[in-house]
């Protein structure tokens, strides 16, 4: 499991925990079962508070990409191919729908938006 936390992100240290990590479960870098490393010692390694990480673990329990066996850790929930895609486009809409609001308030129009897409999609 690989964690980098940016400083200057505009986004809360919790927030991109839970990115990195839901994202590496979708792709199935961890896979089901995975014991993730105590809460402790990733706040430990990532110089960050107990507090952040709790924050980050308990908000991937909570859209299921972890579940908690107390006194044994956080582990990888089992997810199905269909649910792995699912969960997948869930994060993506989730970042769509703030992104595409930034776009129209820029005044970009679906067009605009689809050909920068396409120019750099590829990059």
């Amino acid at each position: 499991m690989n964690i980098i936390i940016s400083n200057t992100s505009d986004k809360p240290i919790y927030q991109q925990i839970f990115e990195q990590v839901s994202a590496q479960i979708v792709k199935g870098e961890l896979e089901r079962d995975f014991c993730l490393p105590p809460i402790r010692t990733v706040a430990k390694q990532l110089r960050i508070s107990v507090i952040t990480v709790k924050k980050a673990w308990e908000e991937l329990e909570h859209r299921g990409f972890i579940y908690t066996m107390v006194g044994k850790g956080c582990f990888v929930a089992p997810l199905l191919p269909g649910e792995r895609a699912t969960k997948r486009d869930e994060l993506v809409v989730e970042k769509l729908k703030k992104d595409i609001e930034y776009y129209k308030g820029l005044g970009l129009t679906l067009p605009e938006l689809i050909e920068l897409i396409r120019r750099y999609y590829g990059s």
